[in-house]
């Protein structure tokens, strides 16, 4: 959800320092200045980064909207504005607010709808899936031999994670390493889901986002109300 804004005005914290390997492309035409005057722009670039990821502001205004705030961005920036800046939010503040959490209801909603829509089509593919009373979509792919964990049991797992449209957001499988950890610490999707297995076993867990990561989401990986699919491969339950 977008965070409240208030007519205190926000500090941005130190800007991250960027480092490159790569040889300068500004003398190629790669980048838009000269190297010495890069830096600004750079600035540009991770102060953009910092106030777009307060809730993904590209989905929630069209070009006109974003039009306005890059001017008011760039008249407050300089100082030229002609009104105080502390007028303006104690004026509009309150109007912002609501409009910017009545469109990001309305994008979680659609995420939301998209993700049954997803779940629908999981189970008449694959009919041996079964979903549960919470909603979670247990789908074995490979029977376990082993002990199945308890939720104060510790397991060790291969994941792969994706959005409905295939996004990868996290992967041990990717980064070639297992993982371990307890399992009362995971979201309910997984608590559940792992319950089901056995060690050895391999399953598919598509998790609706109430038993994910929310209205919230997760950073700018896992959007607000995503339904999120892993493939879950248990090795040792301690």
């Amino acid at each position: 959800m977008v965070a409240a804004f208030s007519s205190r005005s926000v500090g941005f914290g130190a800007a991250r320092a960027f480092t490159s390997s790569s040889t300068s492309l500004s003398a190629t035409g790669g980048f838009p200045y000269p190297d010495d005057k890069m830096p600004f722009y750079a600035l540009g670039t991770n102060l953009a980064m910092q106030v777009g990821g307060q809730g993904n502001l590209k989905t929630l205004l069209d070009d006109a909207e974003m039009d306005i705030v890059l001017e008011a961005f760039c008249e407050t920036l300089k100082g030229t504005a002609t009104q105080d800046p502390r007028t303006i939010l104690g004026e509009y503040g309150q109007d912002l607010n609501t409009l910017l959490q009545e469109r990001t209801s309305q994008i979680v909603d659609r995420v939301k709808a998209d993700g049954e829509e997803y779940i629908a089509n999981f189970l008449d593919c694959n009919p041996e899936a079964v979903k549960t009373d919470s909603g979670l979509v247990y789908y074995e792919m490979t029977a376990g031999g082993g002990a199945a964990p308890e939720l104060t049991s510790t397991v060790e797992v291969h994941y792969h994670g994706t959005l409905t449209d295939g996004t990868v957001f996290d992967s041990s499988v990717d980064r070639g390493q297992t993982i371990s950890f307890p399992l009362n610490g995971v979201i309910k999707g997984w608590q559940e889901g792992l319950s089901l297995m056995k060690e050895g076993g391999k399953a598919t867990l598509v998790i609706p986002s109430d038993m994910a990561y929310g209205d919230a989401g997760s950073g700018e990986t896992i959007p607000p109300g995503a339904t999120l699919m892993f493939e879950v491969e248990l090795f040792t339950v301690s």
